[in-house]
């Protein structure tokens, strides 16, 4: 089985079996949390030039591609899916703290908290 279920495999974004399990672990503990996704966009801004940006939504818009892994979904807009196309959404747990933490082929640098990037 592939790590994500797409309605446009080309430009999969892929969310780890970790944050696959985080994602839900939070839904779990919002009140509306079964009708939320979780929502991955990119900004200019940031230390690099562009920046990541999660949050919950419980809408999926016209421009949007949804991805799945056991039962959770991700929701990018096409927008961001130019840049974001091949990623994998990670979590992450170190001594430092806990993260979600995007492994992007397309981004040439990062900073060094992960949350900006350039081509």
């Amino acid at each position: 089985m592939a790590d994500a279920t797409t309605l446009e495999r080309p430009n999969a974004v892929s969310l780890s079996e970790s944050a696959a399990r985080q994602v839900a672990r939070m839904l779990a503990k919002e009140p509306e949390g079964a009708g939320l996704m979780l929502r991955l966009s990119v900004t200019g801004g940031g230390c690099s030039g562009f920046q990541y940006n999660f949050a919950f939504d419980d809408e999926v818009r016209s421009d949007d591609r949804v991805f799945e892994r056991d039962g959770v979904k991700l929701v990018v807009d096409e927008t961001s899916l130019d840049l974001l196309a091949g990623s994998e959404v990670d979590y992450v747990e170190e001594l430092i703290g806990a993260s979600f933490q995007v492994k992007n082929p397309k981004a040439a640098s990062s900073c060094g908290c992960g949350t900006s990037f350039a081509l």
